[in-house]
């Protein structure tokens, strides 16, 4: 994985002092909250309902043990013993003192992270597959492309104030695991008929309180035009990108008024000035980003006989069958596989995690995998390169910290926002009604049966929980001073990504679950043998399951 070098360690403890003077001015007096805030802002610091939040940039969600530990440590002194992961890859600590907040800063460059360009109207954190480097499906590792995005982006003057927030995802596999989709920019590794690589381009995504699927601008773009390429297309969006109404700033606004090929047909034109300019990329320079990206020390090992083992441990074991089956994924060198660590036990928040766990994760990976853990967009964790002869023993471990719930990519692997328990924009809080949905569909057999199911929840229309791409979002909503919830049915953030639709008048919090649980019995009544929820909701539409919803008890 990357390690800052001599320069990355300069500039970040440079910004750590910059703002521990501006922190140290405004806790003075000397600057009011409104003058703080830009400043506050560009190094992750937001002020939530309670308190301030600090969000630590996690690139490509990779992170190393002696990184995890210091997460621990930050989280056990200046925070309340835990931190929360996001749908971003990041990780976030809710409970800061604002005076505190410097010192954090320090701790974390100790160890190579920060929180610069978290926040604020810039290039955010760049984000990729969370499996990129082991993937089976895997075209080419996306962590360089990743990596000379962000070394291209940290600090780009150019592009440090822009009309509004700005989000790159990075795809290398043949399925779309960073919902590149619904990015601002999104990169996918493709190969021509001739076997180079390249990208296809796609831009225009996005969620929030206008949701937007991505178009694809170009379906193939030579490796070494890429940052050229992107360059044209923040410079196209700084110049027009309507600066007026915050609403309306987003780069899939302009694109949508534009039309894709408008939009397409300007970049172009932008690119052409670029073409051959110095940020055009070498062999040498590409080589030099892979070179970060080593593979670990794998061993050779006996794929079949490992497998023979765990079917034999799987029919001793049920619950490490399921685990199996549900928190294991392909990996590309035989004899190895990846194991998500579930942070979905019912009764916790989606994507909390404590210092202690911090630490235990951090044991893991230097026992199973090379000293590596990957967060996932889905507010999971993934040790990416563990020996399958040695699966068993890791489940064995997971259970008692928590880790081995077996329901990856079901019904109750549940991702959602804080909401309003913690965030001041939320109209409604997300974590009770995640809680009660997880307790209402505590019957695995009943999960595992209606197969692989995406359930989102956001407590506002800034979508923090992705509701609009999950095959079941919940939006929470404001009704004259009292907390609702919209459904919707149909979101995708897959490479067939779609966009969910209103199912009809909005909930009460405990009317929530009930109101799923209708919808998957019409699921489970209409589909087709082995057809998952998405498939069986384009087939059959929205009708059925509305009809059943809102039908007179």
């Amino acid at each position: 994985m990357y390690r800052y070098d001599e320069f990355d360690d300069r500039y970040v403890r440079a910004r750590v002092e910059q703002f521990r003077g501006q922190v140290e001015r405004r806790v003075s007096g000397a600057l009011t909250e409104d003058e703080f805030k830009p400043l506050r802002l560009q190094n992750g610091l937001y002020l939530q309902l309670h308190a301030y939040m600090l969000r630590v940039a996690v690139p490509y969600g990779t992170l190393n043990g002696a990184q995890m530990r210091q997460l621990a440590y930050i989280a056990e002194r200046w925070d309340k013993g835990y931190g929360h992961f996001t749908t971003r890859q990041n990780i976030q600590f809710n409970w800061p003192k604002l005076a505190d907040v410097p010192d954090i800063l320090s701790a974390l460059a100790d160890v190579g992270m920060h929180a610069i360009q978290t926040s604020g109207n810039c290039i955010r954190n760049v984000t990729a597959d969370h499996f990129a480097g082991a993937a089976a499906d895997e075209i080419e590792d996306p962590r360089p492309t990743a990596e000379l995005i962000r070394q291209w982006s940290s600090g780009h003057p150019e592009f440090a104030f822009l009309p509004r927030k700005f989000k790159i995802a990075v795809s290398g596999s043949e399925q779309d695991r960073a919902a590149i989709q619904v990015h601002d920019i999104g990169i996918q590794i493709v190969r021509n008929s001739e076997g180079d690589t390249g990208f296809a381009i796609y831009v225009g995504g996005g969620l929030g309180r206008t949701p937007v699927v991505g178009k694809c601008i170009r379906e193939f773009l030579p490796w070494r035009h890429l940052l050229t390429y992107l360059e044209a297309i923040l410079r196209v969006y700084n110049r027009y990108g309507r600066r007026d109404n915050k609403f309306k700033a987003r780069i899939k606004i302009l694109v949508k008024a534009w039309t894709p090929e408008v939009f397409a047909e300007k970049v172009e034109a932008e690119w052409a000035n670029l073409v051959d300019t110095p940020a055009t990329l070498t062999e040498e320079e590409v080589r030099r980003a892979r070179g970060f990206f080593t593979l670990p020390d794998y061993r050779s090992l006996d794929d079949q006989t490992a497998e023979q083992q765990l079917a034999q441990q799987a029919r001793e074991h049920g619950a490490f069958g399921k685990w199996l089956e549900r928190n294991r994924t392909a990996h590309r060198i035989p004899g190895y596989a990846a194991v998500t660590l579930s942070l979905k036990p019912t009764g916790v928040a989606p994507g909390d995690v404590t210092d202690s766990q911090l630490e235990a994760i951090a044991d893991l990976a230097d026992d199973y995998s090379f000293g590596e853990v990957r967060v996932t967009h889905s507010q999971n964790v993934v040790l990416a390169d563990v020996e399958k002869s040695r699966l068993f023993e890791l489940w064995q471990k997971l259970k008692p910290l928590g880790f081995a719930t077996p329901n990856i990519g079901t019904l109750t692997d549940i991702i959602a926002c804080p909401g309003g328990d913690f965030c001041s924009l939320a109209n409604a809080k997300s974590i009770p009604v995640a809680e009660a949905i997880q307790r209402r569909f505590d019957d695995l057999d009943y999960v595992y049966d209606l197969g692989n199911l995406s359930l989102n929840i956001s407590g506002c229309m800034n979508a923090c929980g992705h509701h609009h791409v999950g095959n079941i979002g919940v939006l929470g909503v404001d009704k004259k001073g009292e907390e609702f919830y919209q459904i919707q049915l149909g979101g995708s953030s897959d490479r067939d990504s779609s966009l969910g639709n209103v199912l009809g008048p909005s909930f009460y919090r405990d009317q929530v679950p009930d109101v799923v649980d209708k919808i998957l019995q019409v699921y489970v009544e209409q589909r087709h043998e082995e057809e998952l929820f998405i498939d069986t909701y384009r087939r059959v539409g929205l009708d059925p399951f509305k009809e059943r919803v809102y039908a007179a008890d």
